[in-house]
């Protein structure tokens, strides 16, 4: 079986941590820090929280999603979607990474909509504006 682009078969925690880790630190003054013992993106706030079989064990994030997204995935995929501890019940989604096929173009979009949910309106607008091809 081959691999389409945005999908990954078989992937290693470490290589799914490495492509999420470059995923948030392409964002406009995104930063990295542990919390918890987890590699944890910032923008000001938290948006993306890396779970490596902490809680449970699978291998997941944790993303700040607008309101109604974490019902709606969840309820489409609960293989790949859940509700995270902690933060879960305030609209946080978890997105397994251990799953077989990680649609890595689905979860580019998800890290950029978690960092559009906490981060300063400037750079969200500086964000839109480099993917649009506009200068900010």
């Amino acid at each position: 079986m081959g691999e389409t682009v945005g999908e990954t078969v078989g992937e290693t925690p470490s290589d799914a941590l490495s492509r999420l880790r470059a995923l948030c630190l392409a964002l406009p003054e995104a930063t990295e820090k542990l919390s918890h013992g987890e590699p944890t993106w910032f923008v000001r706030k938290v948006f993306v929280t890396y779970a490596g079989r902490h809680h449970d064990d699978r291998v997941a994030f944790w993303c700040a999603v607008p309101p109604g997204v974490q019902e709606a995935l969840m309820g489409s995929d609960p293989e790949r979607f859940f509700r995270p501890p902690y933060v879960g019940g305030r609209g946080w989604l978890g997105v397994y990474l251990d799953v077989p096929e990680i649609d890595w173009d689905e979860i580019a979009e998800l890290v950029a909509e978690a960092y559009r949910t906490v981060a300063p309106k400037r750079l969200v607008a500086q964000l839109d504006a480099a993917r649009a091809g506009r200068p900010s």
